[in-house]
């Protein structure tokens, strides 16, 4: 029987913007040994760096098992038809080994830095799904199915997700969120959620790092609304989050506390868990806590 997504996936991959962060010559190089190193998939976002695309095909051309997906490619910055080109001609190149998570991003990314007009983004959803169904594709056609999961946090995003997507790729979230995200989506759906980790044992420096991180989402409202739902209080949101917050959110201390946050994810619904080393420097390559996490994470049931 030949192998499936989450097969390929594995339990656990990296989410990181750290690539964009050397030359491009050198991408392929970091990306061959994060597959010697046994993550099954590295996860790339998107801003306003190097394509998201370029990023992932530099990725999948210098490893021969490596998942790439995006986490997450803005619906705001390709239309329909450029967005399937780009999907269908990457899984033609590399079948069973590209999955593209699609999101509605953020309005200050979306009108403030594209210069779209950000609109009731589940319906925007929803209409960019069918128009990628539709639209039309002239070269060579994947042997493979074409893969995408949705940045989802809400139910109805969720929802979505089950019902025109392989599944879910939920970002800043908790293992409670996790264990509301498979109750949403049932059990056949990708679960895939991001969580961020430090190799950090003393608690005053995880939390200054932990919260650089959580002070960026923590000024978006989607994110903010999703931190209400889980039962935070609005008071463990302001100034970056309080001390139990930022330890909800980012997995800091040893490398066995970090695999008890993987663990607490897969334990509640998660097929793939990416985890996003944060660094002390703006921007800073994680290469020693990929090192040192590979093989207690990679080993994960």
């Amino acid at each position: 029987m030949p192998p499936t997504l989450r097969d390929a996936l594995g339990r656990v991959g990296l989410w990181t913007g750290s690539l964009d962060m050397v030359p491009a010559a050198a991408v392929g190089e970091l990306a061959a040994e994060l597959e010697s190193l046994g993550y099954g998939a590295v996860w790339i976002p998107e801003v306003a760096g190097r394509d998201v695309f370029v990023q992932l095909t530099l990725v999948l051309s210098s490893t021969t098992r490596l998942v790439g997906a995006t986490g997450i490619a803005n619906i705001w910055a390709r239309d329909a038809v450029t967005m399937a080109g780009a999907m269908r001609g990457l899984t033609e190149a590399f079948p069973e080994r590209v999955v593209v998570g699609l999101g509605v991003s953020h309005k200050n990314l979306v009108e403030d830095l594209r210069g779209h007009t950000y609109d009731r983004p589940l319906a925007a959803m929803e209409r960019y799904l069918q128009a990628l169904d539709d639209a039309p594709y002239t070269a060579e056609r994947p042997t493979t199915p074409v893969h995408r999961v949705l940045a989802a946090l809400g139910p109805r995003m969720l929802e979505l997700a089950a019902a025109r997507a392989d599944g879910a790729h939920p970002y800043f979230v908790t293992p409670d969120h996790t264990a509301t995200a498979r109750s949403v989506l049932g059990a056949g759906p990708l679960l895939c959620p991001e969580q961020a980790v430090l190799l950090e044992t003393d608690p005053a420096t995880a939390r200054n790092v932990g919260r650089i991180y959580t002070s960026l989402y923590l000024s978006q409202p989607n994110y903010v609304r999703n931190m209400l739902r889980l039962g935070f209080a609005e008071e463990d949101l302001v100034d970056g989050g309080s001390d139990a917050f930022v330890d909800a959110l980012v997995a800091w201390g040893s490398v066995d506390d970090i695999a008890a946050r993987v663990a607490a994810h897969l334990d509640a619904g998660a097929d793939h868990v990416c985890i996003q080393p944060l660094t002390a420097e703006r921007r800073g390559v994680p290469r020693d806590q990929w090192r040192e996490l590979a093989p207690a994470l990679t080993s994960l049931g």
